[in-house]
């Protein structure tokens, strides 16, 4: 028993041994980690075109709403509701034999009033030749003098009380005040119109040209001010069904103050609207472009967006990448133009960003 455990020393010395050589010879064998190949650039100063979207609402340039001016009841509508109508064209009729009837009245209160006059002035006449008689005293000329400047004062009330009942008999036949498309009419012939109804008879809008009214943040208004000091700029139209409109239109003022509850200021495009497809009362997007010289451009490709911070990663010596912080001061179709955080000269890398880290070393190629 003794002489087996002697013979077995040798040969456990000699597997720990091999065992040893085997893990340092696989330690000196084992392959190092190939470095990823990235493709870059190199940052250099370029010119950039920069659009920002604003919501707008749409206005034709003359927007009337048309009421009444007397009450009465709708006798008569002309019009249907988006028809093309031109200044002056009969639009509704309100039952008018009540103020018929008031302006035959006050042209009998007018006649009246003449024929009063005359009877005044003829006593007048009448009394002169007896005052220098001493049949008729100064007193009694002098009142019927009085007599007749009030006879003249009931004529002129009579013949204004005419005027007045005329233009309310007129006012029952309702006019375009203006040239426009017809909007909606709710009241039907019938119904009781008054002068106090908060709802209009209809509206007009002439949408030759068509207004967009959209705000600017103060900021934004700020930057617009200060590139475009002749307060005009072309803007582009997106339409409600995402298709841009086929004509540009002009940026201008429509407000000289900033609304402090908002903290905006509000502007309009001018767009011409020749195949009427501009309404009043719809919605589009008013898109403002903004021309860059020499900004540095960051392909949106490069960039790694963590918690609404932007980052990217450098090539620097012996090709290790660091990751940076930037910050962006907008932005085109496809690059981001750089506000701060790089230079000019700087290897940015271009692909792979989602499985790299800061301090890998890479193979970087050209793009």
């Amino acid at each position: 028993m003794a002489q087996r455990t002697m013979t077995l020393k040798p040969f456990l010395t000699f597997i720990t041994a091999a065992t040893l050589l085997s893990s340092c010879g696989g330690t000196q064998e084992q392959p190092q980690e190939q470095a990823v190949t990235v493709d870059f650039i190199e940052l250099s100063p370029a010119t950039a075109e920069t659009e920002k979207k604003y919501p707008g609402t749409l206005e034709g340039t003359v927007n009337v709403d048309v009421k009444a001016q007397v009450t009465g009841y709708l006798d008569q509508i002309y019009v249907k509701e988006g028809d093309y109508v031109t200044a002056g064209q009969p639009l509704f009729k309100i039952k008018a034999d009540v103020y018929n009837e008031q302006v035959n009245n006050s042209r009998a209160a007018y006649q009246a009033a003449l024929s009063a006059e005359q009877n005044a002035k003829l006593e007048i006449e009448k009394i002169k030749p007896l005052v220098e008689g001493k049949v008729y005293t100064e007193l009694q000329l002098k009142t019927a003098e009085a007599n007749y400047a009030a006879a003249r004062a009931q004529v002129a009330q009579a013949q204004a009380a005419v005027g007045s009942a005329q233009i309310n008999a007129r006012f029952t036949l309702i006019n375009a005040p203006v040239s426009g498309y017809i909007g909606r009419i709710p009241n039907r012939i019938g119904n009781l119109i008054t002068a106090a109804d908060a709802t209009p008879l209809t509206t007009l809008s002439e949408i030759n040209t068509v207004n967009v009214y959209f705000a600017l943040s103060e900021a934004d208004f700020i930057s617009f001010m200060r590139d475009h000091k002749s307060n005009k700029q072309e803007a582009s139209l997106i339409l409600a069904d995402g298709s841009v409109y086929d004509h540009s239109g002009k940026v201008e003022l429509a407000s000289g103050n900033i609304d402090k509850n908002t903290g905006s200021i509000t502007l309009k495009a001018s767009f011409p609207n020749p195949e009427k497809v501009l309404r009043s009362g719809g919605s589009a997007k008013v898109v403002l472009k903004k021309a860059h010289d020499h900004v540095l451009l960051v392909p949106m490709a490069a960039v790694k967006d963590i918690q609404d911070r932007y980052f990217v990663y450098v090539i620097g010596d012996k090709n290790k990448i660091a990751m940076k912080q930037i910050e962006i001061a907008g932005h085109t179709a496809t690059a981001y133009l750089l506000k701060s955080g790089l230079t000019a000269g700087e290897k940015i890398v271009m692909n792979r960003i989602d499985m790299l880290n800061d301090g890998m070393q890479v193979q970087p190629t050209k793009k």
